[in-house]
């Protein structure tokens, strides 16, 4: 692909009001998609009631994953269709899918009405929604790409990038303001759903938005030439040539993008809320105040990148985040939940059992069951965010937890009836909370012992690593692909990347955690995963900033 060489072209002040139109309705329809991530907890209750707590949260998290998981095969029906025939009615099809779905959650019956239905309808909502999502991005960046100066389509493609961002802040203001508005009980009982109808006047908003919108000029061009592409998706991934650069987007740069992204925004705010207790509220706002602290730096990161280019940035981000998640993170409990750092040093916690009855606490699918004495110690403690060692024992052993020095015997429910393991589990579950209470674990963290001044700057420094991975990345991945099939083109490994890299992030991560028995071994995920797309992506990857996008090949 050719080098530009000559000064870029100017931008008219109506393609900067498309631009801007397109950035909003992305903005819109992420907003959308982040209010099941954001009260993902009150979900599980609502349509997993029929599971325990911490099946019921999994199980929550991996409907909120399936919107990801299918973002993939949206990219390839969207992105033909983009590439066929034009970006702006494929922005229509995708908004309006997006909305409608959000909608209909909002008035969905949950479980206690309806049962097993309606998991089932609300996991295919969340398919519609990821495939409409899957067609949303690819367009919004080849479409501001296209309308950019050459030597600006950093900067012109950051707005896009900071869409994501504005669009959850959007769910998070709109879910605060209805909880103080209703109260936290009425809000866990029927408010949740607010949030998701409201969105039925941003649909409305973001259509007529869409609709004004004109089309891409290096699209026009080149569908007034007839050199469209006639299968783009062939073109795409049926030629090694255009391929080898889809599998080297996706490994040297989405994938370690996705978790840097999920880890700084989604993760934290998971760690807050479920490992550290903070109380919903709170956790909300200051992932909130981190993202308008946050988000002017997708713009610096965009703009510099067309200085001194796009890769040394993304390369850059990937490496510092994993170098320093395991501190931050611990620097998090630290100041936000000081009294459950000091339970995990001072305290510490052994389970003693027999291996062989230890089994991996992930359950996607929330039918298993977890009836042996080492999985049912280890789940309350995972439940209660207590770090633990294990001890093998020998075979046959019940386990039993040591707290600092009072030990609790455990209890097997294998061949229990009913009513006998419900007995067992209170005694059980009462006995070991209240050596864990006893040994200084804290139900809750205490907001008069938070400083909440220090975990804004931590969440606001994970918020700038996300900045430097995701600010320059749409330019670069439009720059890597031909017009003719850049849409079905980029869009693929971005949501194979995010969707499956980045979307399994919060499952993974949480059942890592319960497996393991330490509140920070999740972070190996992201930290791997960076590390392989830093290698990868140094190695392999050009730069791409004075590539020529206007060719149609």
């Amino acid at each position: 692909m050719a080098t530009v060489q000559a000064a870029s072209r100017g931008i008219t002040a109506e393609e900067r009001k498309v631009i801007f139109a397109s950035s909003l309705g992305t903005v819109f329809e992420w907003y959308d998609f982040y209010l099941y991530g954001s009260l993902a907890a009150i979900i599980a209750k609502q349509f997993f009631a029929g599971t325990d707590p911490t099946t019921a949260f999994i199980f929550a998290l991996l409907a909120f994953a399936a919107g990801f998981i299918v973002r993939p095969f949206g990219a390839l029906v969207f992105g033909r269709l983009g590439d066929m025939i034009g970006r702006k009615y494929t922005f229509l099809v995708t908004i309006l899918i997006m909305g409608l779905s959000t909608f209909i959650v909002g008035l969905l019956p949950g479980y206690a009405s309806i049962g097993i239905t309606a998991p089932v309808i609300l996991i295919s909502l969340r398919i519609l929604q990821g495939l409409a999502l899957g067609g949303e991005y690819g367009g919004a960046a080849t479409y501001v790409a296209e309308h950019a100066p050459h030597d600006k389509r950093g900067a012109f493609t950051a707005w896009i990038q900071t869409t994501a961002t504005l669009g959850l802040f959007l769910s998070l203001l709109v879910i605060l303001g209805t909880r103080t508005a209703i109260g936290e009980a009425a809000f866990a009982d029927w408010g949740w759903r607010i949030p998701f109808l409201v969105s039925v006047f941003l649909l409305a908003v973001s259509v007529w938005i869409r609709l004004s919108m004109n089309e891409s000029p290096a699209f026009a061009k080149m569908k007034a030439e007839g050199k469209t592409s006639k299968a783009p998706i062939t073109e795409s991934f049926g030629q090694w040539k255009n391929l080898k650069i889809v599998i080297l987007a996706l490994i040297g740069l989405t994938a370690g993008q996705a978790v840097v992204w999920y880890t700084g925004q989604f993760y934290a705010l998971f760690f807050l809320t479920q490992t550290l207790k903070v109380d919903g509220s709170t956790a909300n706002l200051l992932i909130a105040a981190s993202l308008v602290i946050g988000t002017p730096f997708f713009i610096v990161f965009g703009s510099l990148s067309d200085k001194i280019g796009r890769k040394v940035i993304i390369m850059g981000g990937c490496l510092i985040a994993a170098l320093t998640y395991f501190p931050i993170f611990s620097a998090l409990t630290h100041y936000a939940n000081p009294a459950l750092e000091s339970a995990i040093k001072n305290s510490p916690v052994v389970v003693t059992a027999d291996p062989a009855k230890c089994q991996f606490l992930f359950n996607p699918t929330g039918t298993k069951k977890f009836t042996t004495s080492c999985d049912i110690a280890r789940t309350v403690l995972a439940n209660a965010s207590v770090n633990y060692s294990t001890v093998e024992a020998q075979a046959g052993t019940i386990a039993s937890v040591k707290v600092g020095d009072k030990v609790i015997q455990g209890y097997d429910a294998t061949g229990l009836s009913k009513d006998e393991a419900a007995a067992k589990d209170k005694e059980f579950k009462k006995e070991l909370g209240d050596a864990i209470k006893a040994a200084g674990y804290p139900t809750k963290a205490d907001p008069a012992q938070m400083n909440k001044g220090m975990v804004l700057v931590l969440l606001t420094i994970l918020v700038i690593y996300v900045t430097m991975v995701y600010g320059p990345i749409a330019a670069m991945l439009v720059e890597m692909f031909p017009t003719r099939i850049r849409y079905t083109s980029m869009s693929l490994p971005y949501h194979i990347g995010n969707g499956w890299f980045g979307g399994l992030l919060p499952t993974t991560a949480f059942a890592l955690v319960a497996y393991k028995g330490d509140i920070y071994y999740g972070l190996w995920y992201p930290i791997v995963i960076a590390l392989i797309t830093f290698v990868i992506g140094s190695l392999f990857i050009k730069e791409t900033k004075d590539r020529d996008i206007y060719a149609a090949d």
